[in-house]
């Protein structure tokens, strides 16, 4: 049976971005990057700078957080996370004594050499933070990152993600990445019937996060080939939860096939890379070529103590193309200044809580 919708793209889809977990596994020297003590000092002195600037930390920018030195390895970063393997890990920042200003000061600073920070929620909260908030997950308008469940594999609404993890979990709470040119490779070798359901348009709920003249959910296929890349929007729980709307375009069972067929190899160990990031690591992934996922937690009875993660989402520039479909989530498409959530009533704003 002929595939009209591979037509076109690769057999098989190379470059350093299609890896496999069970290889990133000896490779940590490649994306793991441990701090040494003049880039601890350099960001250290930068986030000084800034703060004697009595600015806001939403007014930051690279200009007013200078890294004359690391700054030459957060440009190779930038070519990492666009067009090398998509993810990679600072590793020692040492923030037991740091206030959290001062934490997101560095956080947001590093950002500002990597892209333009997005909205996270219709709240216009630039910097966000991840942890349990007690939101009940059968509520269709909480959003997973707010629960201590596991969230599957999905991608968020920008460009890049970064997450700097404040404190961990009493158990759990792991991080792990997974390679979606990987997953179109076998299942392109293995299930192309089914890979092709998954350049179909799904609906996506928007869990009420809604722009000013939008449906309630978004109709984007899984898989997109465009300008020579594919490029992946994804979030299990959210295309199962827009079913609720009755002018969703329904999944047929071909379409539930392709899904799980695409969440079992994302769930294999021999395709993803699993971490556990500690308090001071920063990680930094690629959204279009790479699937993120956290296993679920326990938290410590004590609030002082609980999962606390800081996270940014970074429009950079010198990114890829993307397809039209992709305004319905992104809105612009202008490369650099896309991605985020924005609705009528949003304000940007860049909260801290202690």
């Amino acid at each position: 049976m002929p595939h009209s919708l591979l037509a076109g793209i690769p057999e098989e889809i190379t470059g350093q971005a299609a890896w496999l977990g069970r290889d990133m596994e000896s490779r940590s020297d490649e994306w793991i990057v441990t701090l040494s003590p003049n880039d601890v000092a350099e960001l250290e002195a930068a986030a000084r700078h800034f703060l004697s600037l009595g600015r806001d930390l939403g007014e930051i920018s690279s200009a007013d957080f200078p890294l004359p030195s690391f700054g030459a390895h957060l440009v190779r970063m930038k070519e990492k996370l666009l067009h090398g393997i998509g993810f990679e890990v600072l590793r020692g920042l040492p923030i037991d004594g740091y206030d959290q200003l001062f934490a997101a000061t560095i956080f947001c600073g590093i950002g500002t050499h990597l892209g333009s920070a997005r909205s996270q929620n219709a709240q216009g909260h630039i910097l966000g933070h991840v942890r349990n908030t007690g939101a009940s997950s059968l509520d269709p308008n909480t959003r997973i990152y707010q629960t201590a469940e596991r969230q599957s594999f999905h991608t968020d609404s920008a460009d890049v993600v970064g997450l700097l993890c404040l404190r961990n979990a009493k158990s759990g709470g792991d991080s792990l990445l997974v390679s979606a040119l990987s997953i179109y490779n076998r299942m392109r070798r293995e299930d192309p019937d089914l890979l092709e359901r998954l350049f179909d348009p799904v609906a996506t709920d928007r869990r009420g996060e809604v722009p000013p003249g939008a449906k309630p959910f978004m109709e984007i296929p899984v898989f997109n080939w465009h300008a020579g890349h594919l490029t992946v929007f994804y979030q299990r729980q959210y295309i199962e939860s827009a079913q609720r709307f009755d002018e969703a375009m329904r999944l047929t069972p071909d379409h539930v096939a392709a899904l799980d067929r695409l969440d079992a190899l994302a769930e294999s160990p021999e395709m993803h890379v699993r971490m556990r990031l500690e308090p001071g690591d920063m990680q930094f992934v690629y959204n279009h070529s790479q699937l993120h996922d956290r296993t679920g937690f326990e938290d410590w009875p004590e609030p002082s103590r609980r999962r606390h993660l800081l996270r940014l989402w970074l429009s950079p520039t010198g990114d890829r193309e993307l397809p039209a479909c992709f305004a319905q989530r992104y809105g612009s498409l202008e490369i650099g200044d896309r991605g985020g959530i924005v609705t009528e009533n949003t304000v940007l704003s860049w909260p801290l809580d202690g």
